[in-house]
């Protein structure tokens, strides 16, 4: 069986009352099953951290692509003939 990233679990049937499944997770993101296999994730608003984006520099940027050469270069010669 698939290892689940929370403890709450509601079935798909549970789900057609989902303001149910947030009363009993208490705002915890949700598992959700059905017949025994994990189909998704049901994660409240409130679950979810608010963090403030910022824009990245040129600098920064720049240096991501330099340290991500070995992995990305492969990639990009298969996209060349596409």
């Amino acid at each position: 069986m698939t290892k689940l990233l929370t403890t709450y679990i509601a079935t798909m049937t549970e789900m057609r009352e989902p303001h149910k499944v947030l009363e009993s997770s208490g705002g915890n993101p949700v598992a959700v099953l059905k017949n025994s296999a994990l189909v998704g994730y049901f994660v409240p608003a409130e679950a979810i951290q608010e963090t403030e984006g910022r824009i990245a520099t040129r600098e920064e940027v720049l240096a991501s692509l330099k340290a991500r050469k070995d992995i990305n270069q492969p990639v990009l010669d298969y996209l060349k003939d596409k």
